[in-house]
């Protein structure tokens, strides 16, 4: 069988790529080497066995010719960031997909099945209950809530700070560009994919961690932002006041899980979560990430001087995100590898990067000056 990887030069992708390859796929990426996560060109861990084409999925003629002569898809390609290109997140996430199907359709490809990168974004602010008043499905933390540090989600009956549950993937509540593109992602690939007699599977991944995580891209994630810091001699900075609970899944975890999603007709039309299965604090994550950066380099900072909470938020960031994972177990997958072993992966990996520095400090600024990152009490 011959697989499709749009998005195959990342950082999902890329592991991906290399699981297909070892349980002997024929694989074609497809990648347009967008230079915000990408600045110096084709990664060198592409695999020489794989076929490389350059191309962007939100072009007809680019996407017509990778799809030509492959038996199956994982479209894993996406525009993430934290500015505010709305319009980009629909055109290059949603219309990709709706373009994919219409190329497919009329050109009779016969496509045994797609995978596609969803995200728990879809979820918005997840699920909650209130003692009194049930399960509730908040929207978004309102601006002048956050800007008197008040964190956590509450009843909007009776006030009362509610309790966050594992979320499902029948919580779908999207509140961000980001997030509603990768619902409408979902609507299509399960209407279409149905109409059409093309299973489909919509792959909601939480936190994802480890090596070939960009540094170059803001939004890449704690782990990035964490290490960084460290490397440049600052403090860890936990936002809002480091109590939100997070879920972080391994990429490697992730790539068996898509593979297994493409193998399994049970997971066929289903939209799945994929999480570490371990919900913790940032503080705690901080608190990790401190205790092996001081193992891998033989320093002693101390977690009073080494992480701090000066009570800045960013804006669009959830409470409380951690997944259910129940479908999946139920497919035989489940996470193998601990939050402890992300974090040497990725400390172990970035060191050996350069110009890490000019990239930490352009992202910091320009996640500033948009007034992504705010400080309670209004300033930015």
């Amino acid at each position: 069988m011959k697989v499709l990887v749009t998005g195959g030069a990342g950082f999902i992708g890329s592991h991906t790529v290399d699981l297909l390859l070892e349980k002997g796929y024929e694989v074609r990426i497809m990648d347009n080497l967008q230079k915000r996560v990408h600045p110096r060109g084709k990664p060198s861990y592409i695999p020489k066995e794989a076929e490389f084409m350059m191309g962007d999925v939100s072009i007809k003629d680019h996407l017509d010719k990778a799809l030509k002569g492959v038996d199956a898809v994982f479209h894993l390609a996406a525009y993430q960031d934290y500015m505010p290109d709305f319009s980009k997140f629909i055109n290059v996430n949603t219309q990709s997909t709706a373009l994919m199907f219409e190329l497919i359709l009329k050109n009779k490809y016969p496509i045994k099945k797609i995978v596609f990168a969803s995200s728990q974004s879809v979820s918005g602010e997840g699920k909650y209950e209130c003692k009194e008043h049930g399960f509730i499905y908040p929207g978004p933390r309102p601006l002048e809530q956050l800007k008197k540090a008040q964190w956590e989600i509450k009843c909007p009956e009776c006030g009362q700070d509610l309790k966050p549950l594992l979320i499902d993937e029948e919580t779908s509540n999207p509140h961000t560009a980001y997030g509603i593109s990768k619902y409408a992602i979902e609507l299509l690939a399960f209407n279409l994919g149905k109409r059409y007699g093309i299973p489909t599977a919509a792959m909601r991944y939480t936190y994802v961690q480890g090596p070939r995580n960009s540094f170059y891209n803001a939004y890449s994630g704690i782990c990035r932002i964490f290490a960084l810091r460290l490397m440049n001699g600052l403090p860890l900075v936990a936002f809002e006041d480091g109590m939100q609970l997070r879920d972080y899944v391994n990429v490697k975890d992730v790539a068996r899980a898509n593979v297994m999603a493409l193998e399994k007709d049970e997971a066929n039309f289903q939209a799945l979560n994929v999480g570490g299965g371990r919900a913790i604090t940032v503080l705690d994550f901080a608190k990790i990430m401190l205790e092996k950066f001081n193992q891998q380099n033989n320093t002693n900072i101390d977690e009073s001087k080494g992480i701090l909470v000066p009570g800045e938020f960013r804006l669009g960031d959830t409470r409380h995100t951690f997944s259910d994972i129940s479908r999946m177990k139920k497919l035989g997958w489940e996470p193998e590898i601990p939050v402890e072993k992300n974090v040497e992966q990725y400390l172990e990996w970035i060191k050996d990067q350069t110009e890490t520095e000019e990239y930490f400090k352009e992202a910091e600024k320009i996640m500033k000056q948009s007034n992504i990152i705010i400080k309670t009490g209004g300033a930015s």
